[in-house]
Parts: structure tokens; C-alpha cells; sequence
């Protein structure tokens, strides 16, 4: 008598309480996750005459609007470094991180066609701008190589550093969308307020004035807010210049925290998704 195949059946259930994340289950679903991320990139310049020159024309735009505004007219002391140079690498970073922030909140309600139809791990839909945004940052920085040519910025082994603000640079917009995307499943007012919130947040962060500015019975408090951390590493390994890290380690521990938080509050969320989008 032939041996009969054994069946192996999955069973979804939603989850009860408060659950840390299933990694298992988002390496399980890589592909579909690396698809993803290419079919961003596929489609981010699809029909554009300009294509990959965005990502180079609008931080471009920005810095030298920020000159003119800051540099020239309000007259914004950065010590020694000139002011065009100073706002190219606190921009460059800003941008990709209020981009990926911009696409990862919208991720859940933008892909509703989906999330009803076949089970994935919700959580793939707002990691995925954190790695296809990362073509438009590679392309800007571009940008500084005539710019660091110019002002005769030579490297340093400071540039060692760069893979760890990098990190940083990619895990804040991510705690901050992983956490607004399940929001705004219930809330579309998200959607509204981000911008309003994206505003306001460019100014708590040293991208148009230095640190140095800030008083020092304050400094503490403001580093940790994790985007001024990832601005003054990012353009100490630059410029060469010594590393802050006294605004760099509690912007990382609030990183970590906000990751985890936003993590656990989007699995909580999760099995309500579908009924209320």
C-alpha cells in the first residue's frame, strides 16, 4: 500500500497582545521584499525626461536656496566652513530621510489593493522605500565631489565612520514610518500632517544652523532628537573634523528605542489592517 503524502498546512492567525517581530517570517519573503524595492526604482522616473537628474536637480535646488536665504542674507555664522558647503551635507542626508519618511507612512494605504487579497508580512510595505530611496541618495552624492574638489576638502580616515551614520541615516525614517504607516490605516490625516511635520522638523536638526548655537544646558536634550546625530557625523566624516559624539550616542539609544516601539506598535496594529482599510 502506497504511502500517502503528508500535507502541511499553515494556519494564519492574527496576533493577541503585544509581539515582538517574526524575522524568520521576513526572510522567508526576501524575494517578494527585494521585488519590491526594485519595482520602486523601476517605476520612481518611469515616463520622465529628466529620469536619475531629480535626484541631483532638487537637493541641488535646496542647497542653493538655502545659501542665498541663510548664508547670504540672514548671514548664518558655521565657523570656518563655507555655508554652501556646510548645508550640501546636512541636505543630502535630510533628503533621503524626509523622501523615505514621505513614502514609508503612505506605504500600507497606498498598497490596500494588496494588503486584502493574499497574506504578506505587512511589514515589508513601509521597510521598502528605506533601500529603494537609497538610489537616489547614492546618485546626490555626486554632487559633492566637484564640491569637495572645490573648497579643497581632502579625505580623511574619518570616511571609516560613514557606514554607521549611513545605518543611522536609514534607520530613523524608517522607526518614524513603520510607526505613522499604522497609523494612518485609521487615521488619513496622517497623510496631512506629515507635511506640516516634515516642515517644522528640518529646523530641529543643525541642517541650516550649526550645533554649536545651541546653548549648553540644552545640548542634551537636543541630541536626542536622532537626525542631529546623523547630520554632524555625517558631515564630520566629511570634512574630517572630530567626530561629536556626544550628539551622536543618545540620538542612537532614541533610534533603537523609537525602532522597537514603532516595531511592536505595528505588529499590535496589524491584525486590523485589513478590516479597517
Amino acid at each position: 500500500m502506497a504511502k500517502e503524502d503528508s500535507v502541511v498546512i499553515d494556519v494564519i492567525q492574527p496576533p493577541q497582545g503585544w509581539q515582538a517581530l517574526n524575522f524568520s517570517e521576513l526572510v522567508r519573503y526576501k524575494d517578494l521584499f527585494f521585488s519590491l524595492v526594485w519595482r520602486d526604482i523601476k517605476v520612481l522616473y518611469a515616463q520622465s525626461i529628466m529620469g536619475f537628474s531629480w535626484a541631483l536637480i532638487v537637493p541641488l535646488i535646496q542647497i542653493i536656496v538655502f545659501t542665498i536665504i541663510f548664508g547670504k542674507l540672514a548671514k548664518l555664522d558655521t565657523g570656518d566652513i563655507p555655508y554652501f558647503l556646510f548645508s550640501t551635507l546636512a541636505i543630502l542626508p535630510w533628503t533621503y530621510m524626509q523622501s523615505v519618511l514621505d513614502k514609508s507612512s503612505n506605504s500600507l494605504v497606498s498598497q490596500q489593493s494588496i494588503l486584502g487579497k493574499v497574506y504578506i508580512p505587512r511589514l515589508i510595505f513601509p521597510i521598502v522605500p528605506v533601500l529603494s530611496k537609497l538610489i537616489d541618495f547614492s546618485i546626490s552624492l555626486l554632487l559633492l565631489i566637484p564640491i569637495l574638489i572645490y573648497y579643497q576638502v581632502a579625505p580623511t580616515w574619518n570616511l571609516l565612520f560613514i557606514p554607521v551614520f549611513v545605518v543611522m541615516m536609514m534607520a530613523v525614517p524608517a522607526a518614524i514610518g513603520i510607526f505613522l504607516s499604522s497609523l494612518a490605516i485609521r487615521y488619513r490625516d496622517v497623510k496631512f500632517a506629515l507635511q506640516f511635520f516634515l516642515k517644522l522638523l528640518i529646523y530641529s536638526a543643525p541642517i541650516l544652523y550649526s550645533a554649536d548655537k545651541i546653548p549648553d544646558a540644552y545640548r542634551l536634550l537636543y541630541s536626542i532628537n536622532p537626525i542631529v546625530g546623523v547630520i554632524e557625523g555625517f558631515r564630520a566624516c566629511i570634512l574630517g573634523t572630530d567626530i561629536p559624539w556626544q550628539y551622536i550616542f543618545p540620538g542612537m539609544i532614541t533610534c533603537a528605542i523609537a525602532l522597537w516601539l514603532g516595531a511592536m506598535y505595528f505588529k499590535r496594529m496589524e491584525r486590523v489592517f485589513v478590516d479597517v482599510i
